[in-house]
This record gives structure tokens, sequence and C-alpha cells, in this order.
């Protein structure tokens, strides 16, 4: 089984400003989020198929506690509530479907993956993906 644990620092980060478009973001709130993401710290605890992330910005932290196969509630980059479901896709990637709590929106997903020695992580609504490259500490 893949060790995710860790603590991560971003190394690079593509189309993150086209993911909070496709989210409905607006201009304003855009500058500010792709400023305050710009250096996210991510920690991450792995207990076999446990999981806890927490990222933390300048703006603010988010935290989630998982386990691979069982549904959990999740906030998207942009607040909305969903249900969210991870599940392996393959020996060193999770991918995560998220499904709107409330009102219409894109569909939404994100995947970790594990690549040498870097995570990868991925974003996506509709067909714009973010993907954003990180480093152990």
């Amino acid at each position: 089984m893949p060790n995710f644990a860790g603590n991560w620092k971003m190394k690079s980060s593509e189309n993150f400003d086209e993911l909070l478009k496709a989210l409905g973001v607006n201009a304003m709130l855009r500058k500010v989020a792709v400023a305050a993401a710009s250096t996210p710290q991510v920690e991450i605890r792995q207990d076999g198929e446990q999981f806890y992330i927490k990222t933390s910005t300048t703006v603010r932290t988010t935290e989630i506690n998982f386990r691979i196969g069982q549904e959990f509630d999740e906030e998207t980059v942009d607040g909305r509530k969903v249900k969210s479901l991870a599940t392996w896709e393959s020996e060193n990637k999770i991918y995560c479907q998220q499904t709107l709590v409330d009102g219409d929106g894109p569909k939404t997903y994100w995947t970790r993956e594990l690549n040498g020695g870097e995570l990868i992580l991925t974003f996506g609504a509709n067909d714009v993906v973010c993907t954003r490259v990180y480093v152990r500490e």
C-alpha cells in the first residue's frame, strides 16, 4: 500500500484560476484565492485506508477525514457542501467523486497520486482540470 503520509509543499500549479472560473467564482474572489493558494501546506496522516488531510493557506485551513470506500462530507474548493466517495483508481492513486448536497453545479472530483517522490493532486470541474504537484518537506 502506498504511503501518502507526510508534510507536503507545492512545487507547481496549473489551471487553478481556470478551475475557479468553471466553478463560477467571481474575479475578485479568484484573485484572493489564487494568491492565498499559491503556497499551501499539506499534512497527510494515513493508517491503512484511513486518511486525514489538512490543507493550510493564508486565508483558510481545510481538514478532511475519510476511509477509502466510505462516503464522507466535504466542501469543494469554492465552499459548496458535497458528499464524497474516495476509491483506489490504481495502486498509487485515489479518485474521489463529489456529489453536491444542494443546488446545481459542475461535476467535481479530486485525485491524489504518488509518483516517485511527488504527490500529484488534481481537481476537476466538468472538463477543466487543475493539477498541483507537491514534494515532501
